[in-house]
């Protein structure tokens, strides 16, 4: 497996424009926690009458494997990222007139759009063509922006 700092190398090379930048910063957490409220809403096959126990906690734990195998830092801010956003969920499905589902298919489609458009910008295609694992380096490499160690303040800036 590839270090932390070789995958976000090679993220970061087709990252280097600001506009193109700061839509990531804003469309990646978006499109992570949307894929989470995606998976929220498929039915569940067990009920366990505890509303978070669902196919977005079931298949965040082998993300957050991989995250962990990276970086013990990383794994942990991830951790915290996905718990922010199961409680957003939680907090939304009990609170919100629009479903789990309408918003993140919104939000989604909206936030890919964007990540586009920046890509056109920056003039490169996006990292996932070439390895569709770079879905799960994106989250990481924002992640890294916001909280360097001192193996990932080269790669993040």
């Amino acid at each position: 497996m590839k270090p932390l700092q070789t995958w976000l190398d090679e993220y970061g090379e087709s990252h280097q424009n600001h506009t193109n930048k700061l839509i990531h910063y804003l469309c990646v957490p978006a499109i992570f926690m949307t894929v989470i409220g995606l998976l929220w809403s498929i039915p569940f096959p067990i009920e366990t009458g505890l509303s978070w126990v669902n196919w977005s906690t079931a298949l965040l734990a082998p993300a957050l494997l991989f995250y962990f195998s990276l970086s013990l830092v990383l794994g942990l801010g991830m951790l915290l990222f996905s718990a922010i956003c199961v409680a957003f969920l939680m907090w939304w499905q009990a609170n919100m007139p629009v479903s789990v589902l309408f918003m993140s298919v919104a939000v989604f489609v909206i936030a890919w759009i964007l990540q586009f458009i920046g890509h056109k910008i920056e003039g490169k295609k996006p990292s996932f063509f070439k390895d569709v694992q770079f879905l799960l380096i994106g989250p990481a490499w924002i992640f890294c922006h916001f909280v360097p160690t001192e193996k990932t303040k080269r790669a993040a800036h």
